[in-house]
Parts: C-alpha cells; structure tokens; sequence
C-alpha cells in the first residue's frame, strides 16, 4: 500500500511539472510572437528614419540647386534686358540671329471674371458653357441593394477574413508619461479601397 501512495504521488508531483513545463512553454510561445511584433515595429522605425534622412539631404541639395540656379536665372535676366534693349534700339519687330530670333509681338487680350455673381446675373447665354448633369455611381446603395435584387452590370465580390495586426507605438507624453498609439495594418493590403 505504501508503494502504491509513493507511486500516486510520484505520477501527481510528474504531472505538475509537465503542467508546469507547458505553462512555461505557452509563456515563451507569446512572448515569441510579441518579439515579431516588437522587430515588425523597430524596422517601421528604421524606415521612417530613413525616409527622414531621404528628406534631409533633399531638403540640402533643393537648397543648394535653387542658389545655383537662383544666380543663373540673374544672368539670364540681365542677358534679356540687354537683348531687349538691342531691338529696340533697332526700331525693328524681328531680328533673326544665327542662334535664335529677337522678337517684338503683342500678346493676345486675355478675361478675367473679377465678380462672378455679377457676371451670371447680366450675361447672355452665347457667354456661358453649361456642362451637363454628370452620373457617378453610389456604391453603398449599390450594395444595399445587391444583397436581395440582380442588378445588370454589377457583381458582388463577398468579403474574406484577412490577416491584420496594430503596432503600439509608445510615444513620451511632455510630462515623462508613456502613450500608447497604433494603428491597424493590413500588410498585403496597403492603397486598396472598397465600399
């Protein structure tokens, strides 16, 4: 009787430590998968940052094109009014030139509607272009629709379950708090719409 109550408590203390090992076991599993999560969130950072980067050294070279360029067009500036001078000084419409042509031409009359309230009241119709009524289909009727009555010209797609996870990013609050912010991900659905 007594190996048999050393055998009982022998299976009991077994038991517990199995139970105790898959506790431990499923710990790790989440902790595993948490990991992912942590990693899928510190490689969206070192994006971003090197997208930050990317916009920095844009922002210097914009800079330093738009000096460069800033002291070209003054030269060019210069250059026009020397040969705008030229032709004047001429009295001539057209000068043609081995590499190009002077010109002297009045440009076109142009409108300009300064008030359109106005304009609408006292203009006749030869003065208005009227665009027509345009259609554009309402999608969300369109599906409410579609659940009970065919419509020609339409096909249902029905919705599939999808993988999604949310990143939180912790952001610190000006008081030494820690905020949490995440937004949902659909990783393989990125820019798509749908109603």
């Amino acid at each position: 009787m007594m190996i048999k109550n050393e055998a009982e408590e022998f299976s009991a203390f077994i038991e517990e430590i199995v139970k105790e090992a898959e506790e431990k076991e499923e710990q790790l599993t989440y902790a595993h998968y948490d990991m992912m999560l942590l990693a899928i969130r510190n490689i969206n950072n070192q994006i971003a940052d090197y997208f930050a980067e990317a916009d920095k050294e844009k922002a210097l070279i914009d800079k330093w094109v738009l000096e460069k360029n800033s002291k070209l067009q003054n030269k060019i500036e210069w250059l026009e009014k020397k040969l705008e001078a030229f032709i004047r000084d001429k009295g001539l419409k057209t000068i043609e030139l081995s590499n190009g042509t002077l010109k002297f031409h009045k440009k076109q009359d142009k409108v300009e509607i300064v008030d359109f309230e106005l304009f609408l009241k006292n203009a006749k119709p030869e003065l208005l272009t009227i665009i027509p009524e345009s259609a554009k289909p309402n999608l969300s009727k369109i599906k409410e629709q579609i659940s009970y009555k065919k419509i020609p010209g339409v096909e249902l797609i029905k919705g599939k379950e999808e993988f999604s996870y949310k990143i939180i990013e912790r952001k610190e609050e000006e008081d030494g708090r820690q905020k949490e912010i995440g937004t949902p991900i659909k990783p393989t659905m990125l820019n798509r719409v749908a109603v």
